[in-house]
């Protein structure tokens, strides 16, 4: 992976003081500021699961609707970070104390959900999260087009329709549903076709169609086109029709680097291991998706000590066979070399298991 030139300074000053992120604002605001060009009159709101982190989420509010939050906490951080940004609370397991807080819009999951926030006699604006049985081939993640614990199928759907009536002050606004994740520009305005279609019999007057938009970890030169995914919305939505989107990995993802130094490089039965500090305490997301993390080596360290053109294996510092960021990588590698592993932006910090063997915590380094 191709490491950028101010990336590379900050890590070659850093050598002493990694694990280390690096998150480089300026690059992502650069991609946020196309990200909205290209989605023209279609709502953006950050999935805030992706990365909290606070200086990204100031850096994306210029570009950003609104923000989709899951949790109390999330809610409490982004009134701590973003006192007036919109948040649309989503998630299969609302507590009754997530459902009486003040947001934007509520992402209703069931109808034993809705029946609990009438119950609670409050203001609410709410979208029916659909999960429709349609075909989601080649996704990294299903969260819908069958049985799964995520939104409702039609006769969910019907069900909520029949409580609302109910209520004076449980608005419904619209419908909501994230089918899949990983996708390309054209399946996803395949799924975005048959939600708005589903929509429309319910007369909804927002459609909020989720995130989804695949990042490569093998290829990651290459990006999601969002200019052919910002045609296709505008050529689906109909008029007086609000059409909001979710990205959360496609945004951040690239912005973020993390950075290790090489310990030891071992010859295990006939195979090659560098051993770097940090590992999969640090950034989860090799082990639980099963890819390789991209990444560059920046020859900082004692030449001779390693292996020259070999299919090397990188592992951290856990006492575990899982705790592995790339494995038969054809590398140059030597100890005390810095390894920079890219799409780290996302999914990275806040999903690792962080006290696991208690090793010290990584430095945050923002460039501007």
């Amino acid at each position: 992976m191709i490491l950028p030139d101010r990336v590379r300074e900050r890590a070659e000053r850093l050598t002493e003081a990694l694990p280390a992120y690096v998150y480089d604002l300026a690059a992502l605001d650069r991609h946020a500021a196309a990200v909205r060009r290209a989605l023209g009159d279609t709502e953006l709101y950050y999935a805030v699961k992706a990365n909290p982190d606070p200086a990204l989420l100031r850096t994306l509010a210029p570009y950003a609707d609104g923000f989709e939050v899951s949790s109390i906490g999330e809610v409490r951080h982004l009134r701590s970070v973003l006192p007036d940004a919109r948040l649309a609370l989503g998630g299969p397991g609302k507590t009754d104390a997530e459902l009486a807080l003040d947001v934007h819009r509520v992402h209703v999951e069931s109808p034993g959900e809705l029946r609990r926030l009438i119950g609670m006699d409050a203001p609410a604006d709410v979208l029916l999260r659909v999960n429709l049985a349609v075909p989601v081939e080649g996704a990294s993640l299903a969260m819908g087009g069958g049985a799964t614990p995520f939104g409702m199928d039609p006769a969910g759907v019907r069900e909520c329709l029949g409580l609302l009536p109910a209520s004076t002050r449980v608005r419904l606004r619209g419908v909501h549903a994230h089918l899949a994740s990983g996708l390309r520009a054209p399946e996803l305005l395949g799924l975005a076709e048959t939600v708005l279609a589903f929509a429309r019999e319910l007369a909804a007057g927002e459609v909020d169609v989720g995130g989804g938009m695949a990042v490569s970890y093998h290829e990651p030169e290459r990006l999601f086109d969002w200019e052919t995914y910002g045609r296709g919305l505008a050529r689906l939505r109909a008029p007086g029709e609000t059409l909001r989107v979710e990205p959360g990995r496609a945004l951040t993802a690239y912005c973020g680097w993390y950075l290790t130094r090489v310990i030891d490089v071992k010859r295990v039965h006939g195979e090659v291991f560098a051993v770097v500090t940090g590992g999969t305490h640090h950034l989860r997301t090799p082990a639980a998706k099963g890819h390789d993390q991209p990444l560059a080596v920046l020859p900082t360290g004692r030449a001779g000590t390693g292996t020259t053109g070999e299919p090397v294996t990188v592992v951290g510092q856990l006492c575990t066979p899982k705790d592995v960021f790339a494995r038969e990588i054809p590398l140059s590698v030597n100890v005390g070399d810095i390894v920079a592993f890219g799409l780290a932006g996302a999914y990275a910090w806040t999903i690792s298991h962080h006290d696991f063997l208690m090793h010290p915590r990584p430095g945050f380094h923002y460039l501007t």
